[in-house]
């Protein structure tokens, strides 16, 4: 588990933050899935959720909660996804801890029902 920041790891760089709090910070995602994708990113460098401590993931979620007033007052979406990706095989392409929190429309997708379970699309559904 490392602690210091990663020269090439693209969230130890400067990004504009939309939140922040001691722990943790929020930026918009750069390739979102849909608008207002939110990235929730401990500032101390490390591989995933299940490194980080019992604060950052306290932290984090705090994030959570005021990314998701945020985007409410901003995006007024009708639903929302909160997920983060532990390991290559998981699907994790950055190996700095990112929650992503995703708000959802009415009719972004034909039909959402599974939700997270469509990772595996042939899963989504049950």
């Amino acid at each position: 588990m490392s602690t210091r920041a990663d020269p090439s790891c693209p969230f130890c760089q400067d990004m504009p933050r939309v939140l922040h709090n001691d722990l943790a910070f929020a930026v918009y995602d750069r390739t979102p899935v849909n608008p207002g994708h939110l990235l929730l990113i401990p500032f101390r460098h490390v591989a995933d959720w299940f490194d980080c401590t019992a604060l950052e993931q306290q932290a984090l979620l705090a994030l959570a909660a005021a990314g998701r007033g945020l985007l409410q007052r901003e995006r007024r979406p009708d639903g929302f996804n909160l997920g983060v990706n532990c390991g290559r095989a998981a699907g994790q392409s950055i190996f700095h801890v990112h929650l992503h929190l995703i708000p959802r429309y009415d009719g972004d997708m034909a039909d959402p029902l599974g939700g997270v379970r469509g990772v595996i699309p042939a899963r989504q559904k049950y």
